[in-house]
């Protein structure tokens, strides 16, 4: 059953909430002893279907938990829906959600008690609760389950639970750890989808965790990579693919010959394909300035084809930075 946002009734009290960024960090830390988890963390993430991305171990569930108050940071700042996690209250819980990477469900209940249950904890009436746990269910696909134990669900099926508790009070931002682990292909491939339909179907804000790039890349609008409790990268998927594109097709708009004269003079790796295109790589981080040296040499490409793995070669650098670097 497919339901929309208007097919779902309205919480006791509003959870969607008008702010310009829904996380904003302020060189935030986070120790636990000598082993820094988080490093002058400074962060604005707008609105949208954001990934958090970094290899297991780089700080992203640490960063969450402190987003969420569940673990203190040990400098810096940090801000959720406008609101200093410093003085959270219950009306700032309200309007947020959390899929943990373990599962978090009570052993002995039913998914629509479980669901249930987490609505009022979450400031809902057991009626509204009820009811929404209900339409919730069936959004990501758990009403035929509804009636059974947790206990007895498959992997994906608790994944679709944590998924909505999240979900049933209606909060303006949810943060997914890790929600893909486990699955098997098709279960992620079911659980994505579900994921990337949040914020058309129901305005939900999603910040999503994990290690893995296409997971990140198939959904998300922005990704922010962090690696070692550092901040690598943060902007949209598109903005980085150009930023960091260091390998381009070119379309000739003059004598081919030119362009390979001026481009390997220039020290450039050229390769003329069958196609009639040359493919040109930098051994900097951007291309850009492979493009204005052609401009400048009056020399336009007629057709620039950016690298379709540029967004996966940034994740590779990524892993081979060690702690101490940034």
């Amino acid at each position: 059953m497919n339901l929309s946002a208007a097919d779902i009734s309205p919480p006791d009290s509003p959870g969607q909430t008008d702010h310009r960024f829904i996380v904003e960090t302020d060189r935030l830390c986070k120790s636990y002893g000598r082993q820094q988890a988080l490093a002058d963390v400074t962060l604005q993430v707008p609105p949208g279907t954001i990934g958090l991305l970094g290899p297991n171990g780089a700080g992203k569930s640490t960063l969450i938990k402190c987003l969420l108050n569940l673990t203190s940071p040990t400098s810096g700042s940090a801000r959720v829906l406008g609101r200093d996690i410093r003085v959270w209250n219950r009306a700032s819980r309200e309007k947020v959600g959390y899929s943990p990477e373990l599962d978090s469900h009570i052993s002995g209940m039913v998914g629509c008690e479980y669901v249930t249950y987490c609505g009022q904890l979450s400031g809902m009436s057991f009626r509204h609760a009820r009811q929404r746990a209900h339409e919730i269910l069936d959004l990501v696909g758990m009403g035929q389950e509804r009636y059974r134990s947790i206990d007895t669900y498959s992997t994906g099926m608790r994944q679709r639970a944590k998924l909505a508790q999240a979900l049933v009070h209606d909060p303006a931002v949810i943060f997914l750890d890790e929600p893909t682990n486990g699955l098997d292909p098709s279960g992620r491939e079911n659980i994505l989808r579900l994921i990337g339909s949040l914020r058309r179907e129901l305005g939900t804000s999603v910040v999503i965790s994990s290690h893995l790039l296409h997971d990140i890349e198939r959904i998300c609008d922005r990704v922010i990579i962090i690696a070692h409790g550092r901040l690598l990268e943060h902007d949209s998927i598109e903005a980085l693919k150009n930023r960091h594109r260091r390998i381009v097709e070119l379309a000739p708009a003059a004598e081919t010959g030119r362009y390979l004269a001026m481009l390997t003079q220039a020290g450039l790796e050229v390769e003329r394909l069958s196609n009639g295109r040359l493919r040109v790589e930098s051994a900097s981080d951007s291309i850009e300035w492979v493009l204005e040296l052609m401009r400048t040499h009056n020399l336009p490409p007629a057709e620039v084809v950016t690298n379709p793995n540029a967004l996966h070669e940034l994740f590779v650098r990524a892993l081979a930075i060690g702690p101490n670097r940034t």
